[in-house]
């Protein structure tokens, strides 16, 4: 498939309601409003295609960029190019899509990891902590986690949102995964309060770090 055939395609399938809604989450830039269920499904058509993924990354169509994450080869991308196609990015779920199936898939997102925690680029830095977020929960040795709850207590309050989401995160990830570091884990999702009101549909887990910890380690048992 072309890439015009493949714009064209995610044009036939944008909507007005999906436009309004990525806007409403923050979307900007040049969008078709394609429900991510139909980006999934024509991408399952397509097959991988990197040189095809990353015409349509370049685009800058938020659409043509999540079919992009999906058609693309993670190993094929230097960390450089990690790095830039990451700071590149405008929209927060494009953000999550692209670290969940791009960068947690990279031989070296531990690199980046350590590199992302120092930035000050928000996608950077967001892509930093939820790349910590699953270390604290696959693979924790040789983290310092009472360090990162010292960041987490003295950072998260001022961060911007797209850093706060991820930060809150692994701290979310602390508590649930290990229980020496729960209570202290609890007090600062407590003290700090973020998200403590936000709006979760029935039957959702509140982000609120608290009961997030909470829920999650009832479920364990």
């Amino acid at each position: 498939m072309t890439l015009e055939e493949a714009l064209s395609r995610l044009e036939a399938l944008g909507t007005e309601k999906m436009r309004r809604q990525n806007t409403k989450h923050g979307a900007v830039g040049p969008q078709f409003g394609v429900r991510r269920g139909d980006v999934r499904a024509l991408a399952k058509k397509i097959k991988i295609n990197h040189d095809l993924g990353l015409a349509l990354w370049k685009t800058e169509n938020i659409d043509a960029r999540f079919l992009a994450i999906l058609l693309i080869k993670p190993k094929n991308l230097s960390p450089d190019e990690i790095d830039k196609m990451v700071r590149s990015i405008t929209f927060d779920e494009v953000a999550d899509w692209f670290n969940s199936y791009v960068t947690k898939k990279h031989p070296e997102k531990e690199t980046l990891r350590q590199k992302w925690m120092a930035a000050d680029d928000p996608m950077r830095a967001r892509a930093g902590w939820s790349l910590t977020a699953e270390r604290v929960a696959k693979s924790p040795d040789g983290l310092d986690l009472a360090a990162l709850l010292d960041r987490i207590e003295s950072e998260m309050a001022d961060a911007v949102p797209e850093v706060q989401w991820t930060m809150n995160g692994t701290l979310a990830e602390i508590g649930i995964n290990f229980p020496d570091k729960r209570k202290q884990a609890l007090a600062i999702g407590e003290k700090l309060g973020i998200y403590r009101d936000y709006p979760c549909s029935k039957g959702c887990t509140s982000p609120f770090a608290p009961i997030w910890i909470q829920a999650m380690v009832s479920r364990q048992g």
